[in-house]
């Protein structure tokens, strides 16, 4: 959900340090009541831990340092330091269910101090739970099914205006485009491209942390969002826009299961969030898809001839839901890129209290972090996890807790609908309008800790007309 440059900051920042104060906690902890700690890389005072986690996702195999320590010290969870915190790793379908199944009980949701102050929403306690009811009502299958005519307009129009006649487009800061000005009409209704172009400038200076408090000076992006707000107040009010416009006009028009509505300020922050949310991971999971059907022909054939069945099939110029819903062997193949390469590598948590775990205690405060590597590139979940086979999301699927590129459990991304349908109409409308292969077939993709192609994975296009 967070941008790669915040995070990639947050990582160089603590690296100077962590390992410093991480050492000398350990003993501390013993001292107090000598607990049976994971094993792992905690009691060792090297900064190389703190760095080779980041490390392993540059070179484009995040999953290398959670697989070596699970060999080196116990496949169910080890410890480590990272971020200048004590790190208890959790693996396995076991771990994902522990954690998923424990939330807000034995641990919550954490984030380094510098995201907490990016992106204020609260995420733990009653409130939060209270708002995340809120905002399934606007996430959920259902209610997004009248977005998915809009959601194919914004598509056709971003290629008619960026796209068309165009021999050769930089895929992934093109992407950037894109997501964000389709997240932007879904959330907000702004349309305006001078708008949203100002709106993607600021994000950039947003997410490297030069705007990381909410003071309204004019033109950051806390304020663009606080301008698009007050104008929306001002169209409820004179009945210009309607309760069920979009997210924005929701979030000021609903109250909690309390009857409390929220305040402007909580408003902005959710908006800033789920725009962040709405496009970053998004533009990495299409950029990956483009990059494997380009890799395996075979995979592009089938997705074109489904693709051409529904052009020929459905009843409207834009794709309805039930058009969509046709799409099921694109879903598998998004499925299985997904799970080759997530576009979030894992997620952190914090222990509430001390909790005993696979015979290790887990002390009160400590971090914890759960990681997708540690199933899906498991060869016994998985047999051969690298061979890109569609065919394994056929039929029931996989196992319980294996696949979570959106996490699970009550964290689970709310988003997670609205980024596979956003996904498949992206599909669509590219195989049905071209061909394209990859202008550097061997360039390096790593993640930072989000996805990073090194030359911004350029494509070349050849029209193709149904």
């Amino acid at each position: 959900m967070f941008g790669k440059a915040l995070l990639h900051k947050i990582w160089r920042g603590f690296a100077s340090c962590g390992d410093r104060e991480a050492s000398s906690r350990p003993a501390t902890l013993s001292a107090r009541a000598n607990p049976r700690l994971p094993p792992g890389s905690l009691r060792w005072p090297l900064i190389s831990e703190t760095l080779e986690f980041p490390r392993a996702g540059w070179l484009g195999e995040p999953e290398r340092f959670i697989r070596e320590r699970m060999d080196r010290h116990d496949a169910r969870v080890f410890d480590t330091s990272l971020l200048g915190e004590p790190m208890a790793v959790f693996c396995g379908t076991v771990g994902h269910k522990f954690l998923f199944g424990n939330e807000n009980k034995a641990v919550k949701v954490w984030w380094p101090s510098t995201v907490q102050k990016l992106f204020r929403v609260n995420t733990a306690g009653e409130d939060a739970k209270s708002l995340k009811r809120m905002l399934m009502n606007f996430f959920h299958l259902e209610a997004l099914k009248r977005y998915t005519e809009r959601m194919d307009m914004i598509t056709q129009h971003h290629l008619d205006t960026h796209w068309e006649g165009r021999d050769e487009v930089r895929l992934y800061p093109m992407l950037k485009v894109y997501t964000l000005e389709l997240a932007c009409r879904i959330f907000t209704s702004t349309d305006d491209p001078t708008r949203v172009s100002n709106l993607a400038a600021l994000f950039d200076v947003f997410i490297n942390g030069v705007v990381n408090l909410p003071i309204s000076f004019p033109g950051t992006a806390f304020r663009q969002i606080r301008s698009i707000t007050m104008e929306r107040k001002l169209a409820l009010w004179e009945e210009k826009a309607t309760p069920d416009q979009d997210l924005l006009s929701f979030l000021l028009t609903s109250a909690d299961a309390n009857g409390r509505f929220l305040s402007e300020m909580e408003i902005i922050d959710i908006i800033l969030l789920i725009l962040f949310a709405g496009h970053d991971t998004t533009r990495s999971a299409i950029t990956l898809l483009m990059k494997y059907l380009s890799d395996y022909p075979e995979v592009y054939e089938n997705i074109c001839k489904e693709h051409e069945d529904v052009a020929k099939s459905k009843e409207l110029a834009w794709l309805q839901r039930k058009d969509v819903q046709k799409m099921r062997y694109s879903m598998n193949v998004v499925a299985k890129v997904l799970r080759l390469m997530p576009p979030l590598t894992g997620a952190f948590r914090e222990a509430l209290v001390d909790f005993t775990y696979a015979g290790y205690t887990i002390p009160k405060g400590w971090k914890l972090y759960w990681s997708t590597g540690s199933t899906h590139k498991d060869p016994v979940l998985y047999p051969n996890p690298e061979k890109f086979d569609a065919s394994r999301f056929e039929g029931s699927g996989s196992n319980p807790f294996s696949y979570v590129p959106f996490g699970g459990g009550p964290r689970m991304c709310l988003g997670h609908e609205f980024a596979r349908i956003h996904i498949l109409i992206f599909l669509h409308n590219m195989v049905t309008r071209f061909k394209w292969n990859l202008a550097i077939p061997d360039e390096a993709i790593g993640y930072d800790p989000i996805l990073s192609p090194q030359q911004g994975l350029p494509l070349r296009l050849l029209p193709r007309r149904l």
